[in-house]
This record gives structure tokens, sequence and C-alpha cells, in this order.
């Protein structure tokens, strides 16, 4: 192994509160990229020196070494950065099939979304931004929020806002320049969802993929009746398992994210890199509030 990051996922299965949980004993870890060193005599798709990532959850990445089925792994260009190799299999592919699986966005359409800041936020920034789709990106108040705005705005961002600025007038202005949304992303539930629902156009879609807040997705009965709204949600963990037999829905989705990569227009979250054997504070990093960059595990 190269390099493994730390997400909360991880950090929900050693707890045992995520929906899928690894047989004990086990190695954390659902995302990284590794090296092949060696090869058996029936493997045909894979050679030393090829950079993998995991095929699926539960792994185990936060190792140094591992011998894997060829099954369970899947190939990528050498020749992309490690933390963009690293961090690829989550994030970037969860947020591209969220763009690209509920509603039919064209350039000039935009979408709304909050926790803009996490790395599936950064990635659907960066993503909607080489397809010519707007954002509207929503993050929490905190102390370094200008720098903040700052870093999302260099990744391709039209507009950052707060939770509060939701609930303001103000948020008339954005819709003069740009559509209303037909698509919102959401990571945080509680106040958070119910607010940026509200900015939602006729017939959109809200689609969850996690819940920060730890709080239920609340939606006004009148956002049911009059604006026909549909809420969705989505895992990808479990698309993986839906597309188990569909290779080439994989290796299309893996292909367009490397050629995005590879021209500049995807790049790795803000990421901190540590030596695995300061794993305690990488998992302690994570789990701090108002955490803007990743941890990655250097193996």
């Amino acid at each position: 192994m190269l390099a493994a990051p730390v997400n909360p996922a991880d950090i929900n299965m050693i707890q045992g509160t995520y929906a899928i949980l690894s047989p004990l004993p086990a190695v954390g870890g659902n995302e990284g990229v590794g090296e092949v060193l060696e090869v058996g005599r029936r493997v045909t798709a894979l050679k030393p020196g090829d950079w993998v990532i995991p095929a699926g959850a539960g792994v185990g990445t936060w190792r140094t070494q591992g011998v894997f089925p060829e099954e369970m792994l899947l190939k990528v260009p050498s020749d992309i950065p490690v933390l963009c190799a690293a961090t690829l299999s989550v994030n970037p592919c969860t947020a591209y099939r969220m763009l690209a699986d509920f509603e039919t966005l064209a350039p000039g359409d935009s979408v709304i979304q909050n926790a803009a800041n996490s790395g599936v936020g950064q990635a659907v920034i960066q993503i909607a931004k080489a397809s010519g789709i707007k954002t509207i990106n929503v993050v929490r108040d905190r102390p370094d929020l200008p720098q903040l705005v700052e870093r999302l705005m260099a990744l391709g961002a039209d507009h950052v806002i707060t939770e509060e600025m939701l609930r303001k007038p103000e948020m008339k202005d954005i819709f003069k320049s740009i559509p209303k949304p037909r698509l919102a992303l959401n990571c945080v539930g509680g106040k958070s969802t119910t607010e940026m629902l509200r900015h939602l156009q006729p017939k959109g879609t809200m689609v969850t993929y996690g819940g920060m807040a730890k709080q239920p997705v609340m939606v006004p009965v009148s956002a049911f009746i009059f604006r026909d709204v549909r809420l969705r949600g989505f895992w990808m963990t479990q698309w993986k398992k839906d597309h188990a037999q569909d290779q080439k829905s994989l290796t299309s989705m893996m292909d367009a994210l490397c050629q995005l990569i590879q021209r500049g227009q995807l790049t790795a979250p803000a990421c901190t890199e540590v030596p695995l054997q300061d794993y305690k504070a990488a998992l302690e990093a994570t789990m701090k509030p108002f955490t803007s960059s990743k941890q990655i595990l250097l193996l």
C-alpha cells in the first residue's frame, strides 16, 4: 500500500454504527492506493508495477502490504498524483454518480449542496465546473470562513454561503444570475436540509448521502403537495453492489474521473499526510468538528 485516507465511514465501521461491518479481527480503511509487487500465475489483468485501488468496501487499506484476489482490485493510471489515486474510489465516485443519476443536468443548470467543504463537496464543485454546471455551496460559519470561501471558489464554486444565509432574502440575488437548482445534495440533515429544500425547483430532487448533524431530514408537507419535490438516498457501496455484473459502468466512471484528474480539472481534497505510526492523531483529527483537511496515512 502507498497511501490510504481516513474517512468518517471508516470511523463509523470501527464504532460498529455503519451499515456494513467487517468480521473481526479486521483491518480498518475502505479506500487507498497500492502498487502491485507480485501476481499469481492465473492473474491476467494486473502486473507488477500497476497501481490499484479497492473495487469495493471492507478491504482494509490501513496496512503496509496485503494479498488480494484480482477481482477485489481496480487498476488506475500510475501517472496521476498519489493523493488523487488514494482518494478516488469513494468521494469523487459519489459526486459523479449523484450529478449523473438523479437529474438530467445541462450546462447552465445549477446544483445546491451543503457540507460543500467535505471531500464529496469539493469533488462536486470540480466535476460540475468541468460540465458547465453552476454550484451553490453551503458551509457552516466558522472562524476561518474567508479562507474556506477563497479555497472553494478557487476550485470552481460559483457561490459559497453559510447555513444562516439560506434563510435570508439575499438568496434572491443569487437567482438573478443563475437558475434555481434542480438538484440538491444533502450530507447534513436537520434544519440545513429544510432550508436548502426551499430553494429547489418544483419537481426537483434532493439526494441524501450523509447525516453529519445526526438529525432527521425534515420536509414541509407543502413541498410535496405544491412543488412535487423528490427525496432520494445514495450510498456508493450499494451502487457498486447493484452494478457488480456491469463492469462497463464502473470502468467508464473511473476513466472519466481519471481523465479529469489528468487534465487538472479534479484534484485531491485538502489533505494532511500522516505517517502510519501516527494513526491515532489522524483518527482524532478526523473526528474533530469543522474538519476541512482529509487525513491521509502514508504507508
